[in-house]
Formats: C-alpha cells, structure tokens, sequence
C-alpha cells in the first residue's frame, strides 16, 4: 500500500510549481540579459554537473568548501580546547582571538587574500577557514562548557590517559556541537566562497558568476545560485544528516 504523503508535502510542492510558473509568465515579458526563463536556466544548471567545460568549476568550488569546513572545525576545536585544558590561554582564545575572528570583517579577508596571495585554491580557502573559525570556535567551546562534570570525573576514574580520555569520552559528547558548527559551517562556507571567489580566482561558480557579469549572461549567474542550493541541500542530505543520525544512535 502507498502511503499518503502529508498535505504540507503537497503544499510546498503546490508552492513550488507556482514559483515556477511565476517565474517562466515574468521572463515572457522581459529580454534574456535581464531574466532568463527557468527552460534556459535549467540547461545551464545541468550543464554545470555534466558538461566538462562548466563541471571543473563546479568541483573546484565544493572542494574548497570541504577543505575550509574540515580546517575550520580542526583550528576552532583546537582553539576550544587549548582553552579548556591550558587555562591560562582561556583569556587569549576567548577575549582576544574569538572577538578578533568574530568580528573582523568577511570582505577584508577576502581583499587582503587577493593582495597577499596569487588567485588560486589557497587564497579562497584562507578567506573561508578565517571567516568559519569563530563559529566553529563558539560551538565548540559552548559544548565543552556544557559536558557533564560527573561523566567526565567518572570516565577519569578508569583512566588518567588525556588522548583515551578525548577519544572515549569527551569527543563523543561535543558531537552533536561538532555537527552543529558542521551545518553552519557548510552553509556560511558556500556564501563566503562565492565572494571569495569573485575577487582572487580563475576557477570557480564565483568565477563564472564574474565572467558572465561582464558579458550580462543572466542565465549562467542564476544558474550557478541554482548549483549552489543543490550543492548545499545534497551536502546536508548525503553528508551531515547521515552524521547526525549515526551519532545520535551511540
């Protein structure tokens, strides 16, 4: 027997097509360089994850998004946890390095890196993993505040090794904080990309967003902001869900 899907199902569905609909009736009326119908973007969209020419730039862009999303978590936990087990660096993680990185500004990492640095992968990667530390920072710490003071003095009952300590006990606890800056990270980190990309990059969405600015390829900007979207919502379904589910079952 099918089951009957629930009517919000039907109704985001319902919401969709009319977007949909909207968009091709508006698109109509208006000339390809200022909107392109979704007929037009959707070929374009495909193209990016199947056509070589557009698919390297695709791969370029997620790559260097996992990479940022993976430094972040290792620097930002490190951070944390330097924090938590040398005390007398509590005060230069948190009242000096987090406030620095929390709030020096995105658009200033990403001008500095394309004076500093050649365009290429490691300029946009340091824009991102300086952008994401603080969030990763912030969750992190905030988990080690929080982990149960009676578990961890039980756990140290058994043993006085730090590393067995971290492996056993402590990193299984801040998961769900790790997963947390892990899902903010991968979101904020393809918003970031795209700026650092437009400013010190020859590959790249970010790129091909520039390039078709100068020609007014309308088609090409919304359909590498379609790629991104998936790129997300599949990074979410295929990657960080599954965490979240195989650490909540432990």
């Amino acid at each position: 027997m099918i089951a009957r899907r629930p009517w919000p199902f039907w109704l985001a569905d319902g919401f969709v097509v009319l977007a949909v609909l909207g968009w091709w009736l508006v698109a109509r009326g208006l000339p390809d360089f200022a909107l392109s119908g979704p007929w037009d973007t959707g070929a374009r969209l495909l193209a990016l994850f199947i056509d070589p020419t557009f698919l390297g730039h695709t791969l370029a862009s997620t790559l260097r998004v996992l990479m940022s999303v993976v430094l972040a978590l290792a620097i930002g936990g490190g951070l944390a946890l330097l924090a938590r087990g040398v005390p007398a660096s509590e005060w230069v993680v948190h009242h000096g390095a987090q406030p620095f990185f929390n709030s020096f500004p995105s658009i200033g990492w990403a001008i500095l890196a394309a004076i500093w640095f050649s365009p290429g992968h490691f300029s946009i990667v340091f824009v991102q993993v300086a952008i994401l530390i603080p969030f990763c920072l912030i969750n992190i710490a905030q988990g080690l505040r929080e982990l149960d003071r009676e578990l961890v003095e039980m756990g140290r009952s058994f043993t006085r090794s730090r590393p067995r300590l971290l492996a056993l006990l402590t990193v299984p606890l801040l998961m769900p904080y790790v997963l947390g800056a892990l899902r903010i990270g991968y979101g904020i980190g393809w918003k970031i990309a795209i700026v650092a990309e437009l400013l010190g990059s020859t590959s790249g969405l970010g790129f091909l967003m520039l390039r078709a600015q100068s020609s007014a390829d309308v088609t090409t900007v919304m359909a590498a902001c379609l790629a991104i979207v998936v790129l997300f919502v599949a990074g979410e379904r295929l990657l960080i869900d599954p965490l979240a589910r195989r650490f909540a079952a432990t």
